[in-house]
């Protein structure tokens, strides 16, 4: 019996009258649940009834006492942090109340406003010259290092080109050792 044609209290009344003249591994096979689930509906006359999706804890949430102790330390001396006011609490309620953890304590100040956010850093952006224009082809030659590989002897590979700009011709493709300049003007000799 699908379990979505009718709502699901009645389909767990259906199910509990349907007990009492059948076995519990037939019916539970018939409406598609475990046994488990079967003797929960059954054993359970609380489970005949929907129950709140309200969670019975919520995390990082502490007695209103405790959060203020925390917002109190935090004002009273600005300059610091979790760490510390958890220490603090450690030793002032010795042992009377559960002592928070350090990521709780964070998120009670940050929840409170009191807790500053790094801001994040500029980051160096290489800014390169922009390209010279050629007119005609052998005017300006661009090089590049296409990346780099490991060959199979365990040395690396760094595969250099240079191309014309105007026609974008390879002028050379060649695998050098290094990206010094010794093995590099070498290439360009060549």
């Amino acid at each position: 019996m699908p379990w979505k044609e009718t709502s699901v209290m009645e389909q767990r009344l259906r199910f509990v009258a349907r007990l009492e003249g059948e076995g519990m591994s037939d019916v539970c096979r018939e409406f598609g649940i475990s046994h488990k689930t079967g003797y929960k509906i059954f054993n359970r006359p609380e489970a005949l009834t929907d129950r709140s999706g309200r969670p019975v804890r919520y995390a990082n949430q502490l007695p209103a006492p405790v959060e203020a102790k925390i917002v109190s330390c935090k004002k009273d001396k600005p300059h610091w942090g979790a760490r510390k006011i958890r220490e603090l609490l450690v030793r002032k309620l010795a042992g009377d109340v559960r002592v928070p953890a350090k990521s709780t304590v964070h998120a009670i100040l940050d929840r409170h406003g009191l807790v500053a956010h790094a801001r994040q850093r500029q980051r160096y952006r290489a800014e390169g010259t922009a390209l010279s224009q050629a007119l005609s082809p052998n005017d300006v030659w661009c090089a590049d290092f296409k990346g780099e590989f490991k060959l199979g002897d365990g040395r690396y590979c760094y595969p250099l080109t240079v191309t014309d700009q105007v026609s974008r011709y390879l002028l050379a493709c060649e695998a050098v050792e290094s990206t010094k300049e010794v093995g590099v003007f070498e290439a360009f000799r060549r």
